[in-house]
């Protein structure tokens, strides 16, 4: 006699029926505009905000200016836990369009990669009992005991290959469910939201562009509040209108950034350069390797002065620092 199909509890209300619709036009017509060298910069610049949204959510105290600088490779005066989670959610985020988000294997992959060096466990599922914690320290769910948790992930991955629920359901249902599991010692929240971006990546590249962790961050309370109202409920209908919305809410951000984003130096498209600016990525686009000294010294301005327009031209996504301050390069996103 066959053993009853696994379905995980959740209901899709009329308010996600609607989300959906939205999502579904807003994304379409995003992954369309960032198919270009736009969407290539867009997706460089949003790296740096989603490590930055997906440590900050797990108590790492690093500002975004400061990720950038560890990221570069600057020497950055923090607790060293903090730095190496950063380093180890950026090797992770490096791989996140390789990875097959339907394959357990790939799972404990990206866990390795995230937690290695955090965790003597990184990359196997746990064997202790955890729960899960809020923003606030508390205690909002116990999870399975240990012993579940290889059937409890085979079950649920089982169902994410087989089930012909619409994407963005099927990566609500499973990021909730990874939660309820917890299936990792540790690195379970940033995990399971990296996991509900791959598997919209796979659905739409813009997601890739568009991840949902920094908009989670600012979301915290209404985050976990959604996870202890589908715990309470016995299903994820709570979750999944909640990240729906926070879902459609990235798009809406993304759209808005990606229109802001320059085609080309000297062609302003929402970006406001000043004559400066363009000539000194003309500049840079000849001899990537000017310091701020040399740009000082060609402009009659002070170093600091220097090192201000080429931090500016950065943040505005027009330039990229290659290598160390000694023996590196910029190079012009254009």
């Amino acid at each position: 006699m066959s053993s009853k199909k696994y379905i995980p509890p959740y209901k899709v209300g009329e308010e996600a029926v609607n989300l959906i619709a939205e999502i579904s036009a807003a994304v379409e017509r995003f992954d369309i505009e960032i198919s270009g060298v736009k969407g290539v910069r867009l997706r460089k610049t949003n790296r740096i905000k989603t490590i930055h949204g997906s440590t900050a959510i797990e108590g790492n105290t690093l500002t975004e200016d400061q990720v950038t600088a560890v990221l570069e490779g600057k020497k950055v005066v923090a607790p060293q836990r903090e730095i190496d989670e950063v380093l180890c959610a950026a090797a992770a985020y490096e791989a996140i369009e390789s990875i097959d988000p339907y394959k357990v294997k790939d799972l404990l992959k990206v866990h390795k990669l995230m937690m290695g060096g955090l965790v003597e466990t990184a990359g196997a599922f746990r064997t202790e009992q955890v729960g899960v914690i809020d923003g606030a320290g508390n205690v909002i769910h116990m999870a399975p005991s240990a012993a579940q948790v290889p059937k409890l992930m085979k079950d649920l991955f089982k169902w994410l290959n087989e089930s012909g629920a619409h994407p963005l359901v099927k990566s609500c249902v499973f990021h909730y469910e990874f939660e309820f599991i917890h299936p990792f010692q540790d690195g379970n929240g940033r995990t399971g939201r990296y996991w509900q971006t791959a598997i919209l990546g796979k659905w739409r590249n813009a997601f890739y562009a568009a991840p949902i962790e920094n908009i989670v961050w600012e979301n915290q309370s209404g985050y976990y509040l959604a996870i202890r109202r589908s715990t309470l409920l016995g299903n994820s209908e709570p979750f999944i209108d909640f990240m729906l919305e926070r879902i459609l809410q990235a798009i809406r951000v993304k759209e808005e950034e990606f229109k802001n984003v320059g085609v080309n130096v000297g062609v302003n498209v929402g970006v406001k350069l000043s004559a400066r600016e363009r000539d000194l990525l003309e500049l840079l686009r000849l001899d990537g390797t000017l310091t701020a000294a040399r740009i000082a010294e060609t402009y009659s301005i002070s170093t600091r002065q220097a090192e201000r327009l080429l931090t500016g031209l950065k943040k505005k996504g027009f330039l990229v620092r290659k290598g160390s301050d000694k023996g590196g390069h910029w190079e012009v996103m254009s």
